[in-house]
């Protein structure tokens, strides 16, 4: 089975359940690929990192990649190593402190969380403004007020997570909340009810596997606003190599840039690294990316691709104290640094 189908074990489902998992074993269990901690220099004397991504290659890594395919990340004098996550893969939280990353993609609940468990790694930057998730409901919904009572197909971190968003707005309630097992068909099978999902992929199998479009809400633009596809370093690299840190930063802006300019290269490189994604899922995926702006709006648009503000964090933080995700002493603050996303690039 295709890691692609939104059945079993999925990405989704890596990154809500292996937000901090720390303890023995941590590079024995790091999954997939199996690497050694990264050399200091690299090929012809470039700094060497490792960036573990969250899930398979896909075009939610473009950036990424298209950095690694076009050689900006050498001009910025990096030899990077993608590691590929997946189903087995260890989180991004282990490998950094494992030394076999580093950098490792995340997002702002993950970055709340370690702040939470004492773990000191720090968010640099923010690659999307806008988190992809979504609610996917039947043809004919044009209001998530509409599904107020009805069956909504959530995974159970989403308790701790957007739902607070949806009962405060909407008056959605815990009797209406089914388990989101990661496969469509019994949102297929209910024509009231609505689910979870990510607008670059589940609302692409609904299309093929139900033969409809779904209605999509995006919970970014009702309100939920964390940022998404960060990425963590520790705070040991940013004490120790902060001018590494920060050519990596601007590199990848540089990327997400060239990608959503012209996506052949990186796309080139994902298909080797994951064979089995496809020309179609890729092309789908940067479409939603594009058309939602998940990557470029907001702060984006004049500050770089990346950019981040203290101000965005803060109401994020506030929004998930007052649906009592977090207490309200938590120094959110600890969560990031601006530091490396001043002087971001605005174009490739």
């Amino acid at each position: 089975m295709s890691p692609l189908n939104d059945s079993a074990f999925t990405r989704r489902r890596l990154l809500q359940y292996g937000a901090i998992a720390l303890g023995s074993g941590l590079v024995t269990a790091c999954g997939n690929n199996t690497s050694s901690e990264p050399s200091p220099t690299g090929e012809k004397g470039l700094d060497r990192v490792t960036l573990a991504t969250d899930w398979v290659a896909q075009a939610e890594h473009g950036g990424f990649y298209q950095a690694l395919a076009t050689g900006i990340y050498q001009e910025y004098g990096l030899d990077v190593k993608i590691r590929m996550g997946g189903p087995q893969a260890a989180t991004g939280t282990q490998l950094l402190f494992g030394k076999v990353v580093d950098f490792a993609m995340s997002n702002s609940t993950i970055a709340l969380n370690a702040v939470a468990e004492g773990v000191p790694k720090i968010t640099v930057a923010a690659y999307f403004q806008k988190d992809p998730r979504c609610i996917v409901a039947h043809p004919g919904v044009k209001d998530l007020s509409e599904l107020k009572g009805k069956p909504l197909f959530v995974t159970p971190q989403a308790v701790s997570d957007f739902w607070g968003l949806l009962a405060k707005k909407y008056g959605f309630t815990d009797s209406q909340r089914r388990v989101y097992n990661f496969n469509p068909a019994p949102f297929l099978a209910d024509k009231t009810s609505a689910q979870q999902g990510f607008v670059t992929s589940e609302p692409y199998t609904i299309e093929k596997e139900g033969g409809f479009k779904p209605s999509v809400f995006l919970l970014a633009d009702v309100g939920y606003k964390p940022y998404a596809t960060t990425i963590d370093t520790t705070s040991q690299m940013i004490a120790e190599k902060p001018d590494v840190v920060k050519r990596f930063v601007q590199a990848s802006a540089k990327g997400w840039y060239s990608y959503l300019a012209d996506p052949a290269p990186g796309n080139a490189l994902i298909k080797k690294d994951y064979p089995e994604m496809t020309d179609d899922r890729l092309t789908y995926g940067l479409g939603k990316l594009k058309e939602y702006g998940i990557v470029l709006s907001g702060d984006a648009i004049t500050n770089g691709i990346g950019y981040m503000t203290e101000a965005r964090w803060k109401e994020f933080f506030e929004n998930m104290v007052e649906y009592g995700v977090y207490p309200k002493t938590l120094d959110y603050r600890k969560a990031f640094t601006l530091d490396f996303v001043q002087d971001l690039p605005t174009s490739a």
